[in-house]
Formats: structure tokens, C-alpha cells, sequence
């Protein structure tokens, strides 16, 4: 009898350390896909919005840039096939320049040439996207509306500003953000993960 006991206490220990090993497995699991996440749907930004100004230049006033954050944005950015770094048009911000390689079929949504965008010195980014998308990055909080496009002036719809991103969980949408652009711009379907690492 005790036998027959101490076999069932075994199996009912080996299942219950299975189901365990299962649950981390699924943990685990579920954690590398929200880090890979695309997001076709924005999450709401932690947090209160930077201040910026509301006139030009038009610049964010009170978020510092978190420097390995701001390196891996840097490395994410020129890492997509047909981004160039150059000095922006604009003040010789560190510009994101569509190579001559790539169509370049939203003519309108280039700030100058082949400008796709640019960086500021504090990690934050001016950058046209689709205009259905650049409301959604501004009502979830990820982005503030350059002041050209709050007048209404023609060409400019689309037009943000990026917030610096604070963490890598911030640089992921930021960086989605960034390749949604791109795609807007060019009509390519690059997919943001690909550029993780």
C-alpha cells in the first residue's frame, strides 16, 4: 500500500514540476513577442507630454535624451535599407535622408530633397507621417504636431514631433513610428522588428 502511495506522490510531483516548467515556458514566451511587437495599434505614453515650443524653431523643452536609448534609435534608424545620414536641411539636425535608390512616391511628405526627417540634439524627432497616423501618435502621446500643420498651412499635414524615447519599451513605438513613415513615404511594407537587433 505505501508503495502504491509513494508511486503516486511521484507522478503527481513530476506533474505538477511539468506543468510549472509549461507555465515558465509560456512566460517566456509571451514576453518575447510583446518585446517584438509591432504596433499597428499605439499604446498610451506613460506620463505627461514634454513641453515644446509652439512657434519655430520648434523644439521640445524639458526631456533630456537617455544616451544607450538614443545610440540604439541611432543604430535602429540607419540600419533600414535606403536611410542615409546627412546633415538636415533644417539647422544641420542629423538628417534621415531616402537614398536615390529608393522611389520616393509621397513627394509631399519630405521636408526638403529626400529629407525624410531629422534628429534633434535632445533625441527628439521631426517626421511626416501618414495623417490618419500622425493623430493617432499625437492622441496616444507619443507625438505633438509641428506648428505649420496646427495653422492649417498646406504641405504639412502629417508633420510631428517625436518625443525623445526614455527606455527601450518607449523606442520601440518611436522607432515603429519611424518606420511608418518611411513606408508612408516610399509605399515599402518593412516590418519594425526586423531592425531590433
Amino acid at each position: 500500500m505505501n508503495v502504491i502511495v509513494n508511486n503516486i506522490l511521484i507522478i503527481l510531483i513530476a506533474f505538477l514540476f511539468l506543468a510549472s516548467c509549461d507555465d515558465n515556458e509560456q512566460e517566456i514566451e509571451s514576453t518575447t513577442q510583446t518585446e517584438m511587437t509591432e504596433y499597428k495599434t499605439l499604446p498610451i505614453r506613460d506620463g505627461e507630454r514634454p513641453a515644446t515650443t509652439s512657434n519655430i524653431p520648434h523644439v521640445q523643452l524639458d526631456l533630456d535624451l537617455v544616451q544607450d536609448v538614443h545610440e540604439e534609435m541611432i543604430r535602429r534608424i540607419y540600419t533600414i535599407p535606403g536611410i542615409e545620414e546627412k546633415p538636415s536641411a533644417i539647422l544641420s539636425w542629423q538628417g534621415l535622408w531616402i537614398s536615390e535608390s529608393v522611389t520616393i512616391v509621397q513627394t509631399e511628405a519630405v521636408i526638403s530633397g529626400r529629407e525624410l526627417g531629422h534628429v534633434h540634439d535632445d533625441g527628439s524627432l521631426h517626421i511626416y507621417l501618414e495623417p490618419q497616423r500622425a493623430t493617432e501618435a499625437i492622441e496616444a502621446g507619443w507625438a505633438v504636431s509641428h506648428p505649420f500643420a496646427v495653422q492649417g498651412q498646406a504641405g504639412w499635414e502629417g508633420f510631428v514631433m517625436l518625443y525623445t524615447p526614455q527606455s527601450i519599451e518607449e523606442l520601440n513605438v518611436t522607432f515603429q513610428l519611424i518606420v511608418d513613415a518611411y513606408n508612408y513615404v516610399t509605399e515599402q511594407d518593412i516590418v519594425a522588428t526586423d531592425y531590433y537587433n
